[in-house]
C-alpha cells in the first residue's frame, strides 16, 4: 500500500434539523484497502458514505480525496463523483435503458467518451461481473443479483479512484446474494480501493482489511477482521457480535 491515504476523513459531523446524524467521525483509507462498515441499523453509516460522495454535504468537517479536499468551497462535485463509484442499496438502473446502456451512459454524459468506445468499454465491464450474455435485457428482465452486477460493472466503468458500496446485498434473498458477493471479492482482488456497509460478516471477515464498527454516529471500534471478530476491544462490540451469533443460530 502507498503512504498517503487515498480519502481521509477529519472530524465529520452530520445534522438533520436537531438531529445529529454523524458525531465526529475521522478514518483514512488507503489506496487498495478495503474498509468494512458494520453496526446496527440507524447509525450513521449510509450518511457516511453519501457525505463522501457529496449526495449529502457535511454540517463540519472535512474529506479528502487524493490529497485535495472535496468539500472545500467551490469543488466541483461532479468531478468528484467521477473518481468515487457508488453501489446503491436499490440498484438505481435506468429502466428504460438495458444492461449494456446502463453502464456506457455515464462513460458518454460524464466522462465524453465516443458512443461506441464507451459500449466497448461497459462490455468489458459486464464481462467482468459475469452480466455480458445479459447485455441486451433491461433491468424488469433482471434478477435482483444480477440487477446489482450491473449496478457494479457501471461503477467499474467510470474507472474510479474508490468505490463506496452501501448495503449492496439488503434487497436481495441468500442466492442472489451470493453472486454478488463473489464479485465484490474479485473487484477487491483486483486492487480497488472499497468502502462497504454491510451486514455480511462472512465477507467481512474474508476481505475486510479493516472493520469499522460504529454505533449511534461514533467510530466505537475499528481493527483488522482476525483481530475485531477474535477479541474486541469494546463491550459494545462484544454484546454486538454476540447478538449476531445469537441470529446465526436461531437463523
Amino acid at each position: 500500500m502507498a503512504d498517503q491515504p487515498i480519502i481521509r476523513i477529519d472530524n465529520l459531523h452530520k445534522t438533520f434539523g436537531q438531529l445529529e446524524v454523524i458525531k465526529g467521525v475521522s478514518f483514512d483509507v488507503m489506496p487498495s484497502e478495503v474498509v468494512v462498515l458494520i453496526g446496527p441499523s440507524g447509525t450513521g453509516k449510509s450518511t457516511l458514505l453519501n457525505c463522501i460522495n457529496l449526495l449529502i454535504k457535511p454540517s463540519k468537517g472535512s474529506i479528502w480525496l487524493d490529497k485535495k479536499e472535496i468539500t472545500a468551497p467551490g469543488t466541483d462535485q461532479d468531478k468528484v463523483r467521477q473518481r468515487i463509484g457508488m453501489v446503491f442499496q436499490e440498484f438505481n438502473l435506468f429502466n428504460h435503458l438495458n444492461a449494456l446502456e446502463n453502464v456506457s451512459i455515464g462513460m458518454c454524459r460524464v466522462l465524453g467518451m465516443a458512443k461506441q468506445d464507451a459500449r466497448q468499454k461497459a462490455m468489458r465491464e459486464l464481462l467482468r461481473v459475469g452480466m455480458a450474455e445479459h447485455a441486451d435485457k433491461y433491468p424488469s428482465q433482471l434478477s435482483g443479483g444480477q440487477k446489482q452486477r450491473v449496478g457494479i460493472a457501471r461503477a467499474l466503468g467510470m474507472d474510479p479512484h474508490v468505490i463506496l458500496f452501501d448495503e449492496p446485498t439488503s434487497a436481495l434473498d441468500p442466492e442472489l446474494t451470493g453472486e454478488v458477493l463473489s464479485v465484490m471479492k474479485k473487484v477487491a482482488a483486483d486492487g480497488m480501493t472499497m468502502v462497504v456497509v454491510s451486514h455480511e460478516m462472512g465477507f467481512a471477515k474474508e476481505v475486510a482489511d479493516r472493520i469499522i464498527f460504529m454505533e449511534g454516529g461514533h467510530i466505537v471500534e475499528q481493527a483488522p477482521p482476525g483481530d475485531f471478530f477474535a477479541k474486541p476491544q469494546t463491550d459494545r462490540a462484544r454484546q454486538f457480535l454476540s447478538m449476531l451469533n445469537r441470529m446465526e443460530e436461531t437463523g
